[in-house]
């Protein structure tokens, strides 16, 4: 921009792109903005509560890893918030923006609690299991793949599409909840089957969430293998960079777009049954938790790899429970647990624009004139030159 001189004014910094940074350089970020988060957190508690920082943390530790049940628990939850994160990161990668993870899980529940309410005490387990994962998948396959198929058709816009999606799934498992309630005009689904367990996914160690946790970790490794060396995964990554390359090379786009969201839907539908045959042993509307929307952030923040999503599923989790102990602890109110794990969320999402990205301040006028200025001849080219005068 020129000024009234005449001048091209600089701005005080400009932010350019990073070249990909070292795996330990980036780490090193993300254990930095950690630390800060801590520090910043801790300044809010002495401000706010007059509180000792430390013993918070301590408390937080213990409220997410302090007994044998916590840490069963955590393992669950971070195990339900990894399947939902694999299931969004096909569609994410192939840039279809898919915020209906939390109506694709609700649906892929109800046809759960519709396999055990309607069969339960009538088919055998043998019979029963596979019926219930069949139709928990068809549920969340079919409950994604509508919106697929109007954007690879009328190219509809899939944002609002999926959300919209969410909010029909509630009303469908609300209606429903009023047609099985128990005690009949609750408007609650009780425990289903609570006298035989019909239905319910088999204890491993009389652990209710190992079940749950092993196929989450088959899942990991099926979807890293699928993204990273299969036709499909590769498929979807070209489309997810550019339509028109995907369509030079001979991708059918429409194809891959309503195949990557039958196999979103589907790992929906997967978490469905799980949450509902395998945890709570109910549904309600609120079953996903808001899953399905933080699932979007750990997919983005491990960049698309499932390996890594073990991490960030681990690490949100243990804010979250840890956060609630220590309302829980210090009586203070849910707000500021709420506070505390927004401020470290924000910090590390923050690290990955400085992973990302650099600030580069604008130079000294002094000092980029004089690395302009010419060099003084030397000695040597000076004596040169004078004897170039005196032969002429």
């Amino acid at each position: 921009m020129k000024n009234k001189t005449g001048k091209v004014h600089e701005p005080l910094f400009h932010i350019v792109k990073r070249s990909a940074l070292p795996f330990w350089k980036s780490w090193l970020f993300r254990i930095l903005s950690l630390l800060a988060a801590l520090v910043v957190c801790g300044i809010v508690i002495v401000t706010v509560t007059a509180e000792n920082p430390l013993a918070m943390y301590k408390t937080m530790f213990e409220g997410a890893f302090g007994t044998a049940r916590r840490r069963w628990s955590l393992l669950q939850d971070m195990a339900m918030l990894l399947c939902i994160s694999l299931a969004v990161t096909p569609a994410f990668k192939m840039k279809f923006w898919n915020i209906g993870a939390e109506g694709q899980v609700l649906i892929g529940g109800l046809a759960t609690a519709a396999c055990m309410i309607l069969f339960g005490e009538k088919l055998s387990p043998a019979v029963l299991y596979p019926l219930m994962a069949v139709t928990s998948i068809l549920a969340g396959a079919l409950w994604a793949v509508i919106p697929a198929v109007f954007k690879a058709k009328w190219n509809t816009n899939e944002t609002l599409f999926t959300l919209m999606m969410n909010y029909i799934a509630i009303q469908l498992l609300s209606y429903f909840s009023y047609v099985w309630s128990n005690p009949k005009g609750s408007g609650k689904i009780g425990i289903i089957n609570a006298s035989s367990g019909a239905g319910w996914l088999p204890y491993i160690g009389n652990n209710k969430y190992l079940f749950n946790i092993l196929v989450v970790l088959a899942l990991t490794v099926f979807m890293y293998i699928y993204l990273k060396y299969s036709k499909h995964g590769y498929e979807l990554s070209v489309v997810g960079e550019s339509e028109n390359t995907a369509k030079y090379i001979g991708i059918n786009v429409k194809k891959v777009i309503i195949r990557t969201m039958l196999l979103s839907g589907a790992i929906c539908g997967i978490a469905g049954l799980l949450l509902v045959a395998g945890a709570n042993h109910t549904v309600s509307s609120n079953a996903a938790d808001g899953r399905g929307f933080t699932a979007i952030m750990v997919s983005w923040l491990a960049k698309f790899n499932p390996a890594y999503m073990i991490l960030t599923s681990l690490l949100l989790v243990f804010f979250d429970k840890g956060a609630t102990e220590i309302s829980t602890a210090f009586s203070l109110n849910d707000s500021f647990s709420e506070i505390i794990s927004g401020i470290i969320i924000f910090f590390i999402i923050g690290s990955e624009f400085f992973i990302n990205y650099e600030i580069k301040f604008r130079e000294k006028e002094g000092a980029h004139v004089k690395a302009q200025k010419p060099a003084a001849p030397g000695p040597e080219i000076a004596s040169e030159s004078g004897k170039d005068g005196d032969s002429k």
